[in-house]
């Protein structure tokens, strides 16, 4: 696949469990290796306090873009395969430890809202760990809700 062709997406990476930076590798390697998907851009990986459930190890987050000719749904069906190909488990505490998390930040400007899919994501505005690495790869990004660059979104947020 060509980088002109697909949709462009923006998936963000964390873990706080072991080799943190090992297996946000290992999810970018499994995007990387999903057909008709093309890694575009990455951002750094950065070192970040956990949010909501707050009584856990820190993690380490990144952000990566893609243009991909999945759909929303099959491009969440992948990023679960490539979760639990990590060791993922969706068991235990809600926002607790885990070795991968991978979310679709945002799909073009798609607005999306079923059971099993939210775009964009409906934290992301209210995170520094998606909105500091976002702004590494574009911060003119407009998210399709506020209407506002994901700059201003960062330069805006309230961490308290």
């Amino acid at each position: 696949m060509t980088e002109e062709g697909g949709f462009t997406a923006f998936i963000s990476l964390g873990s706080n469990i072991g080799d943190k930076a090992g297996y946000c590798r290992k999810g970018i390697d499994g995007l990387a290796a999903t057909p008709r998907t093309v890694i575009t851009a990455r951002s750094r990986f950065y070192r970040t306090a956990p949010v909501d459930y707050t009584d856990q190890d820190w993690f380490v987050n990144v952000v990566v873009r893609i243009r991909t000719l999945l759909t929303p749904s099959a491009l969440l069906a992948r990023i679960g395969a490539v979760e639990r190909a990590a060791g993922r488990e969706r068991t235990g505490v809600r926002f607790g430890p885990r070795t991968l998390d991978m979310d679709i930040l945002l799909f073009e400007d798609r607005i999306i809202k079923t059971p099993e899919l939210t775009l964009p994501h409906p934290r992301m505005h209210k995170r520094r760990f998606v909105l500091q690495p976002l702004c590494d790869i574009d911060p003119a990004i407009v998210h399709p809700v506020f209407r506002k660059h994901i700059r201003t979104l960062l330069d805006h947020l309230d961490d308290e």
